[in-house]
């Protein structure tokens, strides 16, 4: 039996990109595909809390990585997706370990993987749908922060408007 993952992601705020935490200075930043070189400093020694080889490997999946434009060789955080037959599957997304907590360095990072999966939703003609399964403990704090909708059980989706909505804040479309 396939186990499916929850999210469990807090959304920090939706920012205008990602924001230093202490300078409140707005850093451009690109989503890119995860490379095989990437996964060598990405790793459970290193504090990620994911083992991103399993998703890179898994040939149904793609895995982008944010960067910051100025700063490519270093990662933000992670998304990987499956790109469904109407929508995309969000299945596992995670911040770099500088950026969850009290201490992390930049905010808005789960929020900008997001509107870049319902971007691309748009380009494949899924109208910005994107699904995930979340923990029960965060369907409230989905349908605050993103708009996401309660399906049934655990599972959510983000639907045309809120992913238009995130999409605008992020990209300036």
């Amino acid at each position: 039996m396939i186990k499916i993952k929850e999210l469990e992601f807090i959304v920090d705020g939706l920012t205008d990109s990602i924001l230093n935490i202490i300078t409140g200075d707005s850093f451009e930043t690109d989503i890119v595909l995860l490379t095989k070189e990437d996964l060598k400093s990405i790793t459970k020694k290193s504090k990620w809390n994911f083992d991103w080889k399993i998703e890179y490997n898994d040939i149904k999946k793609e895995v982008y990585k944010l960067v910051i434009k100025s700063s490519p060789n270093i990662v933000q955080g992670i998304i990987s997706i499956t790109i469904e037959d109407n929508y995309i599957e969000m299945n596992l997304l995670e911040s770099a370990p500088f950026n969850i907590g009290k201490a992390k360095v930049y905010k808005g990072v789960p929020g900008n993987l997001v509107a870049f999966v319902c971007k691309t939703s748009f380009q494949k003609g899924f109208e910005g749908y994107a699904g995930f399964t979340a923990k029960t403990k965060l369907i409230e704090h989905y349908k605050e922060s993103l708009g996401a909708t309660h399906f049934a059980g655990q599972r959510m989706f983000i639907e045309t408007n809120a992913a238009r909505k995130l999409v605008q804040k992020y990209f300036k479309i």
